[in-house]
């Protein structure tokens, strides 16, 4: 039985941003579905922290279960969707398979910031287009900001589109850690993504040698606009031996 693979967002983002990325998994069989975190995309949902979106990608993971017993599934989080993923996928036997798209592999008791502090500090572009709310509770990204960091080799059409639809994204999900991690125990894939001004390519190297294997893509930020043929090889992969597992 084909697992499915299961899409998670990124910070400011929302399911939207999979929508040309999941056609070309259908085109190779393999069944997606793209979430929306609470109080992202259409979600009518308030925002929360990391505990409560990853709380919703696992009730998620429950009706996936019940509607296709014993069907497994392939986890896919970019960029923050990594810190999200690695939360909900503590002590399920259904994950079989984690892929990280320049995105946080996090230890237990890591955060997004804190494991960003431990690593040799590097600049990219999205260090200078967040802007906090005044209240502090939340930070969007300035429109030329999230050009440069997000969507540096994706189609112009596209990144309009994507800039609009961009909303804010609570701070508290950067901070609060995780309270443990399968990686070590879940086969795991990492994605770099070597022309990314949001998650520095070092910083994605340091997480991917907590991962099981690791795959170079030579691109933005954004491989499943800017590189959808080449993320979408890796995920048939990690598909292909959850199948066989």
């Amino acid at each position: 039985m084909t697992p499915i693979v299961v899409l998670v967002h990124g910070a400011w983002h929302g399911a939207w941003c999979w929508a040309g990325f999941q056609a070309a998994l259908d085109a190779r069989g393999i069944p997606s579905l793209a979430i929306d975190l609470p109080g992202h995309g259409a979600s009518t949902s308030p925002p929360t922290d990391l505990h409560g979106d990853a709380a919703h990608l696992a009730g998620v993971l429950d009706t996936i279960d019940e509607r296709h017993p014993g069907r497994s599934v392939v986890l896919v989080g970019h960029s923050y969707g990594g810190a999200v993923i690695t939360q909900a996928a503590q002590r399920r036997t259904d994950v079989a398979h984690l892929v990280y798209v320049a995105a946080f592999a996090l230890h237990a008791d890591e955060s997004v910031m804190g494991v960003l502090g431990t690593l040799d500090q590097r600049r990219v572009a999205l260090g200078t287009a967040v802007v906090p709310a005044d209240d502090g509770a939340t930070s969007t990204v300035t429109a030329d900001g999230a050009r440069a960091s997000f969507y540096g080799n994706c189609p112009e059409p596209l990144i309009d589109a994507a800039i609009a639809r961009l909303c804010p994204q609570p701070m508290a999900t950067m901070t609060q850690a995780t309270t443990g991690s399968p990686l070590g125990h879940t086969p795991s894939t990492y994605v770099c993504c070597s022309q990314d001004e949001a998650v520095h390519p070092d910083h994605q190297a340091a997480m991917a040698e907590r991962c099981d294997r690791r795959v170079d893509i030579d691109t933005d930020h954004s491989p499943f606009v800017s590189a959808i043929d080449e993320l979408a090889d890796v995920i048939a992969t990690a598909v292909d031996e959850a199948r066989g597992s």
